[in-house]
């Protein structure tokens, strides 16, 4: 850790983890981390998904999704972009992942 790093406890979830980021970096975190907080106990409060592993994958994969949208060109959501990004290919795959991590995970639901 340097001088311009500095140490922090931040809180998701209920549990609290130590991360070191610049001062200057540590508002952006903070605003991450509720977000994230925010975003977890959401999916946790809809009762379909208890595990905090699961619910962490759920919400990153809907915070990507999210950030995906809002780089999407506003013209077309159906056409690729100038970069060649497809926004509808990169949902549907969002789709599948989700579909996936429901049937894999939902064994391991059962076991706690």
């Amino acid at each position: 850790m340097t001088e311009k790093n500095k140490a922090l406890d931040i809180s998701i979830m209920g549990r609290t983890y130590k991360v070191t980021c610049p001062d200057e970096e540590r508002e952006a975190l903070l605003k991450a981390v509720s977000y994230l907080d925010q975003k977890m106990n959401e999916i946790k409060a809809s009762g379909r998904i208890g595990n905090a592993e699961r619910i962490a994958v759920m919400a990153a994969l809907n915070i990507a999704h999210e950030l995906l949208e809002a780089r999407a060109p506003r013209a077309s959501s159906t056409a690729a972009s100038a970069d060649g990004f497809d926004s509808d290919e990169a949902r549907r795959r969002i789709a599948v992942m989700q579909a996936m991590l429901e049937q894999v995970l939902a064994p391991q639901e059962r076991l706690l």
